[in-house]
């Protein structure tokens, strides 16, 4: 299909003028590999975000915003690398906009973790913007922004192979960031995400997927990446030896449940955590940090974030981030 194709396709999709039958066939087609176009993940993902809530925030705001995100679906087991990367660039000064759910592929989806650290889940969509206003960093539960899963969603779990369901939430975020820091569990998705989010209005976004099948940066070897910067985008390959990381097994950076991930990340926090937690959060959080340009380049952004931890900056955003949220 091509992009308009896809766009009327998905649109029907969305407007629940499929049969349960019809929408199963219609899923069950688009495979999710090599193959699958970038036209059909910009459409679906445009006429996804269409049907959902926005977040109400000022358009300075959303210009600033940042989401720093995987798709899941790597099987892995790491704890809440993207969303503890997420609280630390928020301590940066980054904006951070935050689009998640409870697990579906793991033992601790981001929505799950942010609740056992206190942070409210069950804020109205206005009180999602207001903890965004007071504190620089908001969750969205993509549960509450985007209803017409409701009837998608059975359909898809009945599925047994990877949907473009699986990539879809990243891309559709309801505060409209512009900038997105993104992994994904396949490296040939790399370049197609990045173009996908060009052509629905990304500004700055890195996209990446590791040797072993990580949605995030690795430190247990090589990562895939592409990233658009100044209009521009180019493919590149980061190796975390060359800023000075040691290269870990992967059961280093194993996790658990939310409980259990959500205690990873407060030693991280208290830098009472490993040297393979710390540092994995350390990199994905530089990343980000160039990615909404508040790094000059990857050691900038390195030094940014131990800075953040070392001075306790990251410590005091997450209980400011708790807070507030209970108090709304």
């Amino acid at each position: 299909m091509n992009y308009e194709e896809a766009k009327v396709a998905f649109s029907s999709l969305f407007a629940h003028e499929m049969s349960d039958a019809k929408m199963r066939e219609f899923l069950m087609s688009i495979k999710l590999d090599k193959f699958t176009s970038t036209e059909s993940i910009a459409a679906a993902a445009e006429v996804m975000k269409a049907n959902s809530i926005d977040l109400p925030i000022d358009e300075a705001t959303r210009e600033r915003a940042l989401d720093i995100v995987g798709t899941g679906g790597d099987k892995i087991g790491s704890f809440n690398i993207s969303s503890t990367a997420a609280l630390l660039a928020s301590s940066c000064g980054a904006t951070v906009a935050k689009h998640g759910s409870r697990s579906v592929t793991s033992k601790s989806g981001s929505a799950d973790m942010f609740e056992a650290l206190g942070v409210r889940l069950d804020l109205s969509i206005q009180q999602s913007a207001k903890l965004l206003e007071e504190s620089g960093f908001t969750f969205m539960f993509a549960q509450n922004h985007h209803p017409a899963m409701r009837f998608i969603m059975p359909i898809r779990k009945s599925i047994p192979e990877k949907t473009i369901f699986n990539i879809l939430g990243p891309l559709t975020n309801p505060a409209g960031v512009k900038k997105f820091m993104l992994g994904v569990f396949d490296r040939a998705f790399v370049p197609k995400i990045l173009e996908a989010l060009e052509i629905n209005g990304a500004t700055s976004a890195m996209v990446v997927s590791s040797e072993e099948g990580m949605d995030e940066i690795s430190i247990s070897g090589v990562t895939y990446a592409s990233q658009l910067r100044d209009g521009v985008s180019h493919e590149f390959i980061i190796d975390p030896q060359e800023y000075g990381i040691k290269k870990m097994p992967l059961q280093a950076i194993m996790g658990g449940n939310a409980k259990e991930n959500a205690h990873i990340l407060t030693q991280i926090f208290d830098e009472s955590a490993t040297d393979a937690q710390r540092d994995i959060v350390l990199i994905n959080t530089a990343a980000s940090l160039m990615v909404d340009g508040l790094a000059r380049d990857m050691q900038d952004g390195l030094e940014m974030a131990r800075e953040a931890l070392g001075n306790k900056r990251a410590k005091k955003k997450l209980k400011q981030i708790i807070e507030v949220s209970q108090k709304l």
